[in-house]
């Protein structure tokens, strides 16, 4: 076919591209001739270290690693601003006698970032205490504050946050993003947001564009109340007088030393309380500090709340429990072989082995791809590797996915020894591998897998213990998260090696009492472990002023009924599982003893359940407070119940993940 005139124009017009000069990069950011005064950055000088030591000259603090005129590479353009601190941390400062409550800040980071509706990188909400006519109300303007300390950065698995050397912002990208949510919960302030709806999470980015071309952030420029302002760190604003770190209402600054000051000069109640549904609110100390304290908003009477176990987190219960129980057995079953415990000899060469060995394997990869499945975008798992250097997150997936390796491995190298596949061979291919089993290779293979296996999981477990250790979730940051995690490792790890062991030797007329002493041992072990964890969480949390015991506060009242039950099933079984240890000591494995086992095993299967739904359902953030729509969860709540939340144009995005 010949080219036709419009095929000769493009290849021309391609050779033409080819040779000329790359175009000139395009501004970054127009300035309006009608943009006012306020609306410009105006700092000339600025001091060199902040408050808690950290250099704002962030070219000095990183010793040169970074040039100075660097591009940012704003909105894929090479240009770079012309800001003559653009290498200073920058921070916004908020006056809270100024702030109307008028949401101006909201509406214009919306619309500048082209939020969909049910995000919102800003956010004002209030605190409000005294009575009429003596009412007080102040409200807080709150979005990222772009720390020094960025808990979301090395949190996040993805790598997806980087905190720049311009202006010292932490930008995050939406696309490296895979959706795990976990930058949302270590975030004392709520500032990185999850999207339901397209799966990643977005956040504030310092309208680093208007930095660059000497602009404040949108926010800042629409304050009809000259609340908010905005320039390099520890310079005070024109006509302000104060600094501060914190505000009632403001989570501990220590957590990851944000980039905010404040001004609050008002004098307000000696007691601040939230609107929003969260138990909590704000004492002033003798040093004038506000601290947080428990608000018994919902009384003291107590509640099953069964159907409201159920959350957006319960992949993360069938995960965690999962991967516990498969490794708790498959440590019995290798390590009491290895050790040559009678029982667990005679089981290892059993034709039940190697099945075990692939339920464990099945039930951990189940545990796997329910977590797969609790991301946004699930087909991005794989990036869940990017920060081993940092995230918890990534060294537990790491574990997790050497304990599933491992167990795979270990799989193949038992299978010579398995009387059921010696015979499938035999009968379809007329191979006898009999002898196979007792190669130096197959049986080396065979413990370095095995020890592989234990190790990933080993190294899985602890990681898995500090995901949950987050000073901005006070709930999950005691020693109790190990002793619950360790004690289901033993308990159910017990129960689901023990039930096949158990069931192999009696069917092989093997002896079995002193494995039966192992099992019932550990059991017994694992439910005491967790016990003490819970008496001690119980005793710390039920006398917290702070999320933590708010968290405690909604288990004993919204849950208070469900709590119990469990804590007297808890003990209630504890107790059994220490009679029925005593008398398989005296008296052996009778069908009896057994039968009593397997009722502490339905016991301690159902309480597990329900003691992991508490604790992903309870836990309260140091989160900032919230008064409008979808930022308070009372509102929020009352809309789903009404049919309110099933109007698109209010605003709620479903919940898909």
């Amino acid at each position: 076919m010949k080219p036709t005139t419009m095929d000769l124009d493009r290849l021309l017009a391609n050779a033409q591209a080819a040779v000329a000069p790359p175009p000139a990069p395009r501004k970054i950011w127009e300035i309006r001739t009608e943009e006012q005064a306020y609306a410009k950055l105006r700092d000339k000088t600025h001091q060199p270290t902040n408050r808690y030591g950290q250099k704002i000259d962030l070219i000095e603090h990183t010793e040169g690693l970074f040039p100075v005129g660097r591009s940012m590479f704003i909105n894929e353009n090479p240009a770079v601003g012309t800001n003559p601190n653009r290498n200073k941390q920058h921070g916004f400062f908020f006056t809270a006698d100024n702030c109307i409550g008028c949401h101006a800040c909201e509406a214009a980071c919306s619309e500048k970032n082209e939020n969909p509706p049910h995000l919102a990188f800003r956010s004002v909400g209030y605190v409000e205490g005294g009575s009429f006519p003596d009412y007080k109300r102040m409200n807080i303007s709150m979005a990222c504050n772009h720390c020094d300390d960025p808990v979301c950065l090395r949190g996040c698995p993805t790598k997806a946050y980087t905190k720049h050397t311009e202006y010292g912002a932490v930008l995050q990208d939406p696309e490296t993003c895979f959706g795990c949510g976990y930058c949302t919960w270590v975030c004392p302030y709520n500032a990185p947001q999850l999207d339901p709806v397209k799966g990643q999470v977005s956040k504030c980015n310092m309208c680093v564009d208007r930095l660059e071309v000497g602009l404040k952030p949108a926010c800042v420029s629409a304050c009809v109340g000259n609340a908010l302002d905005f320039g390099v760190i520890e310079n005070i604003p024109e006509n302000r007088e104060q600094a501060k770190v914190e505000i009632p209402g403001f989570p501990s600054p220590e957590i990851t030393h944000p980039n905010i000051r404040f001004q609050q000069i008002k004098q307000l109640p000696d007691v601040m309380k939230r609107t929003d549904s969260m138990p909590v609110k704000y004492h002033r100390d003798e040093d004038g500090r506000y601290r947080t304290a428990i608000d018994q908003k919902r009384g003291q009477e107590p509640h099953w709340n069964f159907t409201r176990l159920s959350s957006r987190e319960n992949p993360l219960v069938l995960f965690t429990l999962a991967a516990q129980a498969a490794a708790g057995a498959f440590a019995l079953q290798f390590v009491g072989a290895l050790a040559g415990v009678p029982g667990f000899s005679a089981f290892a060469q059993s034709a039940l082995y190697a099945p075990l060995v692939i339920v464990e394997f099945l039930l951990v990869a189940f545990g796997l791809f329910m977590s797969t499945m609790h991301l946004g975008k699930p087909k991005r798992f794989y990036r869940g590797f990017n920060n081993l250097r940092h995230s918890p997150v990534s060294r537990e997936g790491l574990g997790i996915a050497v304990f599933v390796g491992g167990l795979g491995l270990h799989t193949l190298a038992s299978l010579p020894g398995n009387a059921w596949f010696q015979a499938l061979l035999q009968a379809v291919i007329g191979v006898d591998v009999s002898a196979a089993a007792q190669w130096p290779a197959v049986r080396a293979a065979s413990t370095v897998s095995g020890g592989l296996a234990l190790a990933g999981a080993t190294g899985g477990l602890y990681y898995m213990v500090k995901c949950y250790r987050i000073k901005a979730r006070p709930f999950w940051n005691h020693w109790q998260t190990a002793t619950a995690f360790g004690g289901s490792v033993l308990s159910l790890g017990s129960l689901l090696a023990g039930a096949v062991v158990l069931s192999t030797l009696a069917a092989l007329d093997q002896p079995r009492d002193i494995a039966a002493l192992v099992f019932g041992s550990l059991l017994t072990l694992g439910l005491a472990i967790e016990s003490i964890g819970h008496v001690a969480h119980a005793k710390a949390m039920g006398t917290a002023e702070h999320e933590g015991g708010a968290a405690y506060y909604i288990q004993s009242t919204t849950f208070g009924k469900t709590y119990h039950l469990r804590n007297a099933l808890l003990g209630v079984n504890l107790l059994l599982a220490a009679t029925l240890l005593t008398v398989l000591a005296a008296e052996g494995a009778s069908a009896y003893t057994l039968a009593g086992w397997a009722l502490v095993g339905v016991v301690t299967v159902f309480t597990s359940l329900v003691s992991r739904a508490l604790f992903y359902v309870l836990v309260i953030p140091t989160t900032m407070p919230g008064a409008f729509f979808w930022k308070n969860k009372a509102f929020e709540e009352h809309a789903r119940d009404i049919g309110l939340a099933n109007m698109p144009q209010v605003g709620v995005a479903p919940l898909r993940h």
